[in-house]
């Protein structure tokens, strides 16, 4: 069993639905639910990495972000995965500086979007997820297109995902006004379907939500994570 190492704390919400998914699944995979993997969580601080982001430090953040993967290498972990969607802003830059393999939550998430056979994707997260272009990257190359909502929408999202999501408040109020957004893209932009590029997102969207696909970055993470704990080293 190869044994996984996870960066968590980048929000602490997304880091306990990590760590509850993976077990479910793991128990699901073994058919045992009284057996448990094994596995190693380096808890940071999700504040520092958005102070690093606000300040355009990003040689910073990869080097925060270096060391806490060096940390669960150096504990035994022989694959590491970084538990939130902004974090990956550096994701490149961090496997290049460590030796053990790690999971790219964009790719697995670029991965999906082509087995269901989606073209025009909607992309909501952080402001920073959806300012940059690195969850774009693989998808440009594999012509589809990732449209993100307007200036001014994006700053209503960051807020609302910063002072609650990322606290674990779900506000009704907040809910609706994330569903008519994206009612709106749906319309404006014609997305076909919608990444949820925050980890904190599937608090407010539920499947039953939306009329189009809803991709849960977690969930995607997660499934690849079975399988590389799983596979032969």
């Amino acid at each position: 069993m190869r044994k996984l190492g996870f960066v968590g704390g980048t929000g602490p919400e997304s880091t306990m639905d990590y760590y509850q998914l993976i077990i479910s699944k793991y128990q699901e995979k073994t058919g045992n639910n009284e057996e448990l993997p094994e596995l190693l969580i380096n808890s940071i601080n999700m504040y520092k990495i958005f102070a690093l982001l606000e300040d355009g430090k990003t040689e910073e953040l990869a080097d925060y972000l270096t060391e806490a993967v060096q940390t669960l290498e150096k504990a035994g972990a022989d694959f590491v995965v970084l538990t939130a969607n902004t974090a990956h802003i550096v994701f490149d830059q961090v496997q290049q500086r460590v030796n053990v393999p790690m999971i790219s939550m964009v790719e697995e998430t670029y991965n999906h979007t082509k087995e269901m056979g989606l073209g025009k994707i909607g992309l909501l997260g952080t402001k920073f997820t959806m300012e940059n272009d690195f969850f774009q990257k693989p998808f440009l190359a594999g012509e589809k297109t990732v449209v993100v909502p307007n200036p001014s929408e994006q700053q209503y999202l960051h807020k609302k995902i910063v002072d609650e999501l990322e606290k674990g408040i779900v506000e009704d109020e907040t809910k609706q006004g994330f569903l008519d957004l994206v009612e709106k893209m749906i319309e404006r932009d014609e997305i076909e379907g919608l990444i949820l590029g925050c980890t904190e997102l599937p608090l407010i969207f539920k499947p039953e939500d939306l009329a189009i696909p809803q991709l849960n970055t977690t969930e995607i993470h997660v499934k690849k994570i079975i399988e590389m704990m799983f596979s032969e080293k």
